[in-house]
């Protein structure tokens, strides 16, 4: 991570105590309680291990410019600090610059919102040198805004002229510049890697196998049913973000001779623009896979409000648009119900024929998801009758693989088959 890093800068570091604070807009609709929202931030903050020692919501009804919330609040928040000993002020928001410096300045603590928290995590978790520039590119774009903050100290060490800009001027034009020469090399290097993620993509294409892709809420159980399918061990805790960079394993599906699991990054209400910005090239695996399972926590009180930011994010990459891959939905953590709640959510299940019903932990209802999805990359297929050369041994073991083979003879030096495959891989075959 470059030098801008805020947790170097701030000195955020792991146990630190923090104060949470909520601000409730008046008249902003959410589909969220007050509670489950906290809940959310404060799970957040887990993930890179800030101990939430208190929070509070504070009703706003007209945002202040300088410091978002009113001065009463801030004095409130700034005494709530003091008592509990939170060097730490965690805003579960967007801050402007000038808020988050009036924030810091008058409540007495450093200050984090929710986009920088957001990118902390990511900081932490990206594993690949790919997602380590997206998060950097992220984080520099949401830095650049906050260098005037970064140089106050200035301010006590000489005076300024005013007509200059203030003191330090030199020095944040220096490192605006140094942040635009970095990120638009490292945009140059995404570049690169975007080209190769589409040479890779048409080679997979040509593959004899489909590519299924897992997306859903974070914490939502992607990666423990992503370990159960391929008997893979990839990091699976209860954290928020416990997957950040893309994984694929080869997997076994009823029908097809192997296909390939794609556990994603999970994601999150109000999602920095930074983030999704950045992480585009890698959510545009999931355009091009040939199923995409949306996995949900039918267990947590906002699933439904959850489903909804998941689709948000798909409907940004264009996958609500006709010719999209096709789409199943997944209710995991059925274990964690109610005996009454988990008999209306089955029935609820079995009158839909786009929902599967599984506990990733205990495996419960895999059997039938790996029936499903062979159901789902089959559907629409049709009997081709095709004619190989007996020599091209792996187009024959490509139509083997990949379709069902309902009869075959030699024809001299040929093959005769009769096969049926899916549109997609019809259209696959003819490119071999």
């Amino acid at each position: 991570m470059s030098t801008f890093n805020r947790a170097s800068q701030d000195g955020i570091a792991r146990g630190e105590r923090a104060l949470l604070v909520l601000p409730d807009r008046s008249g902003e609709s959410n589909a969220r309680s007050t509670d489950a929202r906290l809940d959310e931030a404060a799970g957040l903050a887990a993930a890179i291990g800030i101990n939430v020692v208190g929070r509070r919501a504070f009703r706003i009804r007209q945002p202040r410019p300088a410091t978002l919330f009113g001065k009463g609040q801030v004095e409130e928040i700034g005494s709530l600090a003091e008592q509990h000993d939170a060097g730490l002020l965690i805003v579960d928001a967007a801050l402007s610059p000038v808020q988050q410096k009036g924030l810091e300045e008058q409540a007495k603590a450093k200050v984090i919102d929710r986009t920088g928290l957001i990118l902390e995590i990511f900081g932490e978790r990206a594993a690949t040198a790919e997602g380590r520039l997206q998060v950097e590119l992220a984080h520099l774009d949401y830095q650049a805004g906050r260098l005037v903050r970064s140089w106050t100290h200035l301010e006590r060490q000489r005076g300024g002229f005013g007509f200059l800009g203030g003191p330090g001027e030199t020095q944040i034009e220096a490192d605006r510049r140094l942040i635009r020469d970095r990120m638009a090399r490292i945009r140059k290097e995404l570049e690169q890697v975007r080209r190769t993620r589409g040479l890779h993509r048409d080679r997979r294409q040509r593959a004899p196998w489909p590519v299924i892709a897992l997306v859903g809420y974070t914490n939502a159980g992607k990666s423990t049913l992503f370990n159960r399918m391929t008997r893979a061990e990839v990091f699976a805790e209860d954290l928020l973000f416990a997957t950040l960079d893309p994984t694929m394993r080869e997997v076994r599906i009823p029908g097809f001779d192997k296909a390939i699991l794609s556990d994603t990054v999970g994601f999150v209400s109000n999602l920095p623009t930074q983030l999704v910005a950045a992480f585009r090239a890698t959510l545009e695996e999931v355009s091009s896979a040939d199923l995409i399972l949306q996995i949900r926590d039918i267990a947590h009180p906002d699933t439904d409000a959850q489903k909804a930011d998941v689709e948000g994010v798909l409907a940004s990459l264009g996958l609500e648009e006709e010719g999209s891959p096709p789409r199943l939905e997944v209710w995991n953590k059925i274990d964690l119900l109610e005996a009454n709640d988990r008999d209306a959510m089955l029935n609820e299940a079995a009158r839909r024929d786009d929902v599967i019903t599984i506990s990733a932990v205990d495996g419960t209802g895999l059997e039938l998801l790996s029936d499903e999805i062979s159901r789902k990359l089959s559907g629409g297929s049709l009997v081709h009758h095709v004619r190989v050369p007996a020599t091209d041994g792996s187009r024959l073991a490509w139509l083997h693989s990949k379709g069902e083979v309902l009869h075959s003879r030699m024809e001299g030096e040929s093959i005769d088959l009769e096969v049926r495959l899916s549109p997609e891989n019809w259209t696959r075959f003819q490119g071999l």
